[in-house]
């Protein structure tokens, strides 16, 4: 009697979870395309607040290549970048990277690269940073990042790009150096990786670069 009722219950539990994995499978398959596209206008409204649309006439999202660099750009994995061209023009490129010398941790951004090798803009895209203190490199609660645009590697020079508390030229944060220690740092890395691969991103020779200078 028993083994009769266990027998019944687990039938009838076992009916359940398929029923249930059928019902979630395909609430999932029937909203996959919606979350997709979801993602990518995210990703497309990320890239365009750092190079607008006006400078470009391409789709950034599918003008792509892979980069799995972790010496200058701190990558822990293969990640996506994306080129902007103007009628077929180089304009500018959106780099990952990754500082991974943050006070809790990885700090993952997109680093914005003008054709002229100066920042376009800096986004953070996922950190652990303290909130009210290292989180203000989130663009969200400050725009601390945007001290960035415009600056290369020849301005300012190499040894000030750093914190004013290690003798830079770019602010800290009230009671937290390390974070915006760690960004300045990652971004600068950045324009190295760019530099040193800079046919690779663009995709123009370097005596075709200097004949629109």
């Amino acid at each position: 009697m028993l083994g009769q009722s266990i027998s019944k219950n687990s039938l009838l539990l076992g009916l359940f979870a398929v029923l249930t994995t059928g019902v979630i499978a395909g609430t999932y398959l029937s909203t996959r395309g919606l979350i997709q596209e979801n993602i990518r206008h995210a990703e497309e409204r990320a890239l365009l607040q750092i190079i607008p649309k006006s400078r470009h006439d391409n789709s950034m999202l599918d003008d792509v290549d892979t980069v799995a660099d972790s010496e200058l750009l701190g990558l822990r994995e293969t990640k996506k970048f994306y080129r902007a061209t103007q009628n077929g023009e180089f304009v500018g490129a959106i780099l990952p990277a990754t500082a991974r010398d943050g006070y809790t941790g990885d700090i993952d951004m997109i680093v914005g690269i003008n054709g002229d090798g100066s920042i376009a803009g800096v986004r953070v895209l996922s950190h652990r940073e303290t909130p009210g203190l290292g989180d203000q490199v989130d663009y969200k609660k400050s725009h601390w990042v945007d001290g960035f645009i415009g600056k290369s590697l020849n301005n300012p020079d190499e040894s000030k790009w750093a914190v004013k508390k290690d003798k830079g030229v770019f602010d800290q944060f009230t009671g937290a150096t390390i974070t915006p220690r760690a960004v300045t740092a990652a971004v600068h890395r950045a324009l190295l990786y760019f530099d040193a691969n800079r046919t690779t991103i663009t995709g123009i020779e370097s005596d075709q670069e200097h004949s629109h200078e």
